[in-house]
């Protein structure tokens, strides 16, 4: 072996040698988490409520950065190209994740390839909801409605490729009328508006929702799953107000840049796992209308396996329903 060989192979072992270091020192400062939608909505809202307890097992804080635009692409790439070295993550979710696969023919990331996935933080039922003082009193009401006069109605969203833009544009291909639909930088701003009655109806997320809902701001029609929501008993299921092709559900993660160390994803998936395995923490998300995700998930293999298995799901839906 020459001398140059000797020294590229010391490198190389010196490298091999410092990463478990490195892992066992991690986290020596804040770590910056990317939410890509605006304050308020449910990614924001679910990841805040999770990395609260995660800075407290690590032992820094989790620092949120909201970077919203493009239905949360913009912040999701950003994240994508970021150093691979744990001080930068992302809360994704179905729509930055899944759904954009189908959206965007050119998506400038791969939701599978581009990124170390770490845990499932929650499952977000969808609800389809209407401003407070809108004519119909029942999902029928609505469909109704909209397919007699679908250009009188606006359905807002949190913008393109968002879980509420997503959820609306498999519910508008279902029953074969659109709506014109209103973009917002983010579901916190589409909810403030529908709340003053900016707009007409919403299809989203329960969790951050549900306040509203129970303050009788917004009225909820329906939540698209099998089973009424805990926090909403009131509220029929799509399957019991006629429409039971309609079943949706949101969902959020956590993710690094591709090429982050495997021990510190591994250090960050048992600390959302504690996270969510905390009773305080499981009840703040719960009380919202959360789901729990299941265990299988919530590792980083699960979790890369749910992401490949929604791509499949939600993409050729965004596709049928783009042709629409």
């Amino acid at each position: 072996m020459t001398n140059m060989s000797i020294r590229i192979a010391g490198i190389l072992l010196g490298a091999l040698a410092a990463a478990p270091a490195f892992a066992q020192t991690y986290p020596s400062r804040p770590i910056n988490v990317i939410v890509p939608y605006a304050p308020g909505g449910n990614t924001d809202v679910v990841g805040r409520i999770v990395a609260e307890h995660v800075s407290k097992t690590l032992g820094q804080q989790l620092v949120i950065e909201n970077s919203a635009g493009a239905g949360g692409t913009t912040g999701s790439l950003r994240a994508a190209r970021a150093e691979p070295n744990g001080y930068t993550l992302l809360v994704g979710q179905m729509g930055t994740h899944a759904a954009s696969v189908g959206l965007y023919p050119k998506l400038a990331y791969d939701p599978v390839k581009d990124f170390e996935h770490i845990s499932q933080l929650s499952d977000t039922p969808i609800a389809i909801l209407v401003r407070k003082d809108f004519p119909a009193k029942r999902l029928g009401e609505l469909i109704s409605m909209v397919k007699a006069e679908p250009q009188k109605y606006n359905n807002g969203h949190g913008g393109v490729g968002s879980t509420s833009h997503v959820s609306c544009m498999f519910f508008t291909s279902l029953i074969g009328a659109r709506s014109p639909m209103i973009a917002y930088q983010g579901s916190g701003p589409a909810l403030n508006d529908i709340v003053s009655g900016q707009y007409d109806f919403l299809c989203d997320q329960i969790p951050h929702l549900s306040p509203q809902v129970r303050a009788g701001n917004i009225r909820a029609l329906a939540i698209a799953q099998p089973e009424r929501s805990a926090v909403l008993p009131d509220v029929p299921t799509t399957i019991e107000a006629g429409l039971p092709a309609y079943q949706a559900s949101g969902w959020n993660a956590l993710f690094a840049p591709k090429g982050t160390p495997r021990e510190i994803v591994d250090k960050l998936s048992a600390a959302v796992n504690a996270a969510l395995e905390d009773p305080t923490t499981r009840a703040k998300l719960e009380s919202i209308g959360a789901v729990i995700p299941k265990k299988e998930s919530r590792s980083p293999e699960g979790l890369k396996t749910f992401v490949t298995a929604e791509i499949g799901k939600w993409a050729p839906i965004m596709r049928d329903a783009a042709e629409k």
